[in-house]
């Protein structure tokens, strides 16, 4: 597995361009890789996600088994006469480090969504949830399923304190955008959270698949991809 990292010009149109719409996004991002590369399959998927720094800087980390080229994203987005446009390391060597017990900072962008019930019974409609508080829930009640809990950051640990996870939003907005990177057709609108916080690991198999394959839906659309940092 890799994960890439490549600095965007918000200066430049092209950048406006891209970030206007997911779709767009995702279809830069597809291209980085050649035919025949792997982009879906039992080692990991293609994920992606914008950070947007307090500095107004604005970061894509690309996760993949293969190694992307990025040189037109450059051309459209970045800073063409740089030496260094992206940078890419091998992430395999920290997949295989995860062990039970270990503690990592984190940041996820997610579609926190719900299933809501039709009136006759039939299938769920899903639905984003909008509230800080059903966002973070949404989170909490999934890390047993991804392989770890987030830590305790209460001052107290006595039996009658209530837990408060090291969690935070980052950023929030709803999204709207054509399915087709031409503008036409039928229109999406996500709900997304970008989380930090601190987490440690309970399932390093679990923590595993969520870190290649991405976790909650959109993963088409910059959501689903969580980077681990160390401890500060």
């Amino acid at each position: 597995m890799f994960l890439t990292r490549m600095h965007l010009n918000p200066s430049r149109r092209g950048t406006r361009f891209l970030l206007a719409s997911p779709q767009r996004m995702h279809a830069a991002v597809m291209c980085a890789f050649p035919p025949g590369t792997p982009v879906d399959g039992p080692e990991g998927r293609v994920l992606w996600r914008v950070d947007r720094g307090e500095d107004s800087s604005i970061t894509l980390y690309v996760s993949s088994v293969g190694r992307p080229d990025l040189t037109h994203v450059v051309e459209q987005a970045g800073w063409p006469t740089a030496q260094k446009s992206w940078q890419t390391v091998d992430s395999s060597p920290l997949l295989a480090q995860l062990a039970a017990g270990q503690e990592w900072i984190f940041r996820l962008t997610a579609n926190p969504v719900r299933s809501v019930r039709t009136p006759d019974g039939g299938r769920g409609k899903r639905l984003g949830h909008v509230t800080v508080a059903h966002q973070q829930d949404w989170l909490v009640s999934r890390t047993g399923a991804w392989g770890f809990e987030l830590v305790d950051s209460s001052a107290s640990h006595s039996s009658d304190a209530k837990p408060v996870p090291q969690l935070a939003i980052h950023s929030r907005s709803r999204i709207t955008f054509a399915r087709r990177t031409d503008g036409a057709g039928r229109s999406v609108t996500l709900n997304v959270a970008t989380f930090d916080g601190t987490l440690r690991v309970t399932d390093p198999g679990r923590l595993r698949m969520a870190l290649t394959h991405g976790v909650g839906r959109a993963k088409g659309y910059g959501c689903g991809l969580m980077t681990l940092a160390p401890p500060q």
